[in-house]
């Protein structure tokens, strides 16, 4: 009991000292690229520590919510990323790493951010907010048929039981799994703000989204929202991985051996993703806001697709 607790703690901890490390990898590669030197890797971490040093100022016009908000988001992210299976199956909390948990938890800390952007009354928090609702009111339908679709090949919601059903081989190459990965990909681009949906590294009026919502804020409050954020990116990036890359994944989280093979394992294919993901911000322009519809989209007609092909054919 004791050492079960311990390893789901330790997975706890993984994801939160590693997330600001993703993003630090991410900012590496696209300097890299552009033939800059860039920012150390480890910058994230000298962010956060100089916001939670600042004072937070907050508007006159602000409510109790806008103090709340950065709490609760950062706590529900981080619920959120624990829920997901990383190194190990089988954890202590496995029975409620549950992707419909996951997607609502998620789902919160989206509708409590869009509040903290309406809450003090600026032009640009309304426009962030009801930018990031239209872009809700497709990616989470698109992500509840991600959702059904790989529960209907798993015969379950649990991600530990995804994972076990994908590693035992046995459901082979699927059609319909392809499409939900592609979609699945889709969603997370916009979920977390990056290109070619927006760009976390803009702050131009006209064109971004969550840095509006978030311009009033700073110091600690700040520091929990760019946490929260850069912990959203690993959720996503280990979900995919935990579906459809579960290999090295300890079967058994009480042997020390197969938890240290099962990080290693995590830790090449996270950093596999983010190195994907700087070189595809890289490689393609940010789009309009109006064509943000379409994009999203096409991962709802995607998931749908391969919905509707398990019922056809559980073969596919």
């Amino acid at each position: 009991m004791i050492q079960a607790l311990i390893v789901q703690l330790a997975q706890m901890t993984l994801l939160l000292v590693s997330a600001p490390l993703m993003t630090g990898i991410v900012r590496r590669v696209k300097a890299r690229l552009q033939r800059r030197r860039g920012q150390s890797v480890f910058q994230p971490y000298r962010d956060l520590l100089r916001l939670l040093g600042k004072e937070a100022i907050v508007a006159e016009t602000a409510s109790w919510l806008f103090r709340v908000i950065p709490y609760f988001i950062f706590a529900a992210t981080w619920v959120a990323a624990a829920l997901i299976p990383t190194f190990a199956a089988n954890l202590m909390f496995s029975w409620s790493g549950d992707l419909i948990a996951i997607t609502a938890l998620l789902g919160s800390t989206r509708f409590a951010l869009a509040l903290a952007g309406m809450d003090v009354g600026t032009s640009f928090g309304g426009i962030g907010s009801s930018r990031e609702m239209m872009i809700a009111s497709l990616a989470e339908p698109a992500m509840i048929m991600i959702v059904f679709s790989v529960a209907l090949v798993a015969g379950s919601t649990q991600l530990s039981t995804i994972a076990e059903t994908m590693l035992t081989g046995h459901v082979g190459l699927r059609v319909s799994l392809s499409l939900a990965l592609v979609a699945l990909m889709i969603v997370a681009v916009a979920e977390n703000g990056r290109i070619p949906v927006d760009n976390p590294a803009t702050h131009l009026e006209l064109t971004m989204v969550h840095e509006a919502m978030v311009l009033e804020y700073s110091g600690r409050h700040l520091a929990m929202i760019e946490l929260a954020a850069m912990l959203k990116l690993s959720t996503y990036l280990s979900m995919i991985a935990c579906i459809f890359l579960p290999f090295g994944m300890a079967a058994d989280p009480l042997r020390i051996t197969d938890d240290l093979v099962g990080v290693l394992a995590w830790g090449c294919k996270m950093v596999i993703g983010i190195v994907a993901l700087g070189i595809t911000e890289m490689s393609i322009a940010k789009m309009r806001v109006f064509r943000v519809p379409n994009f999203l989209g096409a991962a709802l007609m995607l998931s749908l697709l391969g919905v509707l092909l398990l019922f056809v054919s559980r073969g596919m």
